[in-house]
């Protein structure tokens, strides 16, 4: 579309209103009129993340069906000088998958939501891999393969919305992380859109390949900063069907952590090992109304998960630390302790608006971190002033990978002074800020506290090269 000229001749830009119309006028050829979102009720849902804490404005959400529609949307936005956001099933903490705020002429970006990307191929059985779109939700990826014999390795609570695109961009871990690994381990190729619209696409998933560059790692984590991830070839295991759930009192994260040990060595199946403390414990059971945990009250738990024959189970049973334990081998049994872990998320933001840190430290630092945190929070939620401050910490996590979800209840939304106290004094332990959920926008200041300045120089080259105009997610992992 060319500029408006003026009688001299010299173009100048259009209203931003009118320039809106004909951004979306143009979307819509490319996907379809009912595909191209401008109701402010519905774009609601794609410009505030799951926390609430992020919210930004955006033109329009567009929803491509296919690889070819994502192109065409990243050319038209290209050539109305626009952003675009990718956007899975938007569950990410950290504001990576919402736009910003709008400037002082109007929102300059568009949402790209990939929820019709849900083509879900045949599972190869031989090979052990599917190829999946990026808007397949973690829950029916294990619907699938399960139904096949085989198990796909990422599992977390937000399974039933998060999806395969969002979750490679992010590289989320989750509850299988110590026996599976990460969403990049799951990873043998991926197709996606480049800025200027060219599409990559490797989905042979042959394990012996080596021809340059791996495409696939490089865009896992790179929330969506290089390139819109259309679908992805996953590598797949064999079934473990869970042979039992344990749930045990401990003292504390460091009694946790050498539990966790010990299971391991009696247990070379532990599929998850999850930490929880009693003030979240509580705040489950108020919110979700479930029993107290039928094991003595206790400081802190731990979740354990294993795989395997009974044989495993029983030899758990005689250790003396799992004496009081309790556990589970049947589906309801295991669901049941389960929920004391899974529900944390969900009742912690019932009872206000979070802040949600995802860090991780070494597991022989974890006692130091955890003992210090709460002075840490408090100090920064008053400036440092009297004690008392109005401000709740619930703590939870992959304790097998060193991974802890701090949650802080209480300071303004706004206010990021708890957020870098205690993403300080994760890298103080030698630690990193983001175990798992991306660096978004929250935490983009702060990403020398994990990379050197050499990383992120390199990783700017990297960003210049793909998407030397900027078009994709300004803002989030680079500021």
């Amino acid at each position: 579309m060319s500029p408006r000229v003026t009688r001299a001749g010299r173009p100048v830009r259009r209203p931003a209103r009118e320039r809106a119309r004909g951004l979306v006028r143009d979307l819509a050829a490319d996907v379809g009129d009912a595909h191209v979102l401008t109701d402010p009720d519905l774009l609601a849902g794609y410009t505030t993340d799951w926390t609430r804490r992020y919210v930004g404005e955006a033109v329009c959400a567009v929803r491509p069906a296919s690889t070819a529609e994502v192109a065409a949307v990243l050319l038209t936005c290209l050539a109305h000088d626009v952003s675009v956001v990718p956007q899975g099933g938007n569950t990410g903490l950290v504001g990576g998958s919402v736009p910003p705020e709008a400037g002082r002429s109007g929102p300059r970006a568009v949402v790209l939501s990939t929820r019709r990307l849900r083509e879900l191929g045949p599972v190869d059985t031989l090979a052990a891999q599917v190829t999946a779109g990026a808007g397949v939700t973690i829950a029916d990826l294990h619907r699938r393969t399960a139904a096949a014999g085989l198990a796909y390795g990422v599992d977390l609570a937000a399974r039933e919305s998060a999806t395969v695109g969002g979750t490679i961009a992010t590289n989320a871990g989750g509850i299988h992380t110590i026996r599976y690994g990460p969403t990049r381990s799951q990873l043998l190729g991926v197709e996606a859109v480049l800025a200027d619209g060219s599409t990559v696409s490797r989905l042979s998933g042959l394990p012996a390949d080596n021809t340059g560059y791996d495409l696939a790692q490089l865009l896992a984590g790179s929330e969506g900063t290089l390139g819109v991830i259309t679908a992805a070839r996953l590598r797949l295991w064999p079934a473990e069907p869970p042979a039992v759930t344990l749930l045990a009192g401990v003292d504390g994260i460091a009694a946790a952590a050498a539990l966790y040990a010990e299971i391991r060595s009696a247990a070379p199946r532990l599929r998850a090992a999850e930490y929880i403390e009693a003030a979240g414990v509580e705040l489950v059971r108020e919110h979700a109304r479930l029993p107290a945990p039928p094991v003595a009250p206790a400081a802190a738990y731990l979740l354990a998960e294993i795989a395997g024959p009974v044989e495993d189970a029983e030899r758990l049973a005689s250790l003396p630390a799992l004496s009081a334990a309790a556990v589970a081998t049947d589906p309801p049994g295991r669901a049941a302790l389960w929920a004391y872990r899974e529900r944390h998320t969900e009742a912690i933001s019932t009872a206000g608006i979070p802040h949600k840190l995802d860090v991780a430290v070494p597991l022989a630092a974890l006692a130091a971190f955890r003992a210090e945190l709460d002075d840490v929070v408090r100090a920064a939620a008053t400036g440092g002033g009297p004690t008392g401050a109005p401000a709740r910490v619930f703590v939870f996590g992959h304790i097998g990978a060193g991974n802890l979800h701090v949650n802080v209840l209480g300071p303004d939304p706004a206010d990021e002074t708890v957020d870098e106290a205690v993403m300080r004094l994760a890298a103080a332990h030698g630690g990193t800020i983001s175990a798992e959920h991306g660096i978004g926008r929250a935490k983009a200041a702060l990403l020398h506290l994990s990379r050197a300045r050499s990383d992120i120089a390199a990783m700017r080259a990297v960003k210049a090269a793909l998407d030397p105009d900027g078009l994709l997610n300004p803002g989030v992992l680079l500021r």
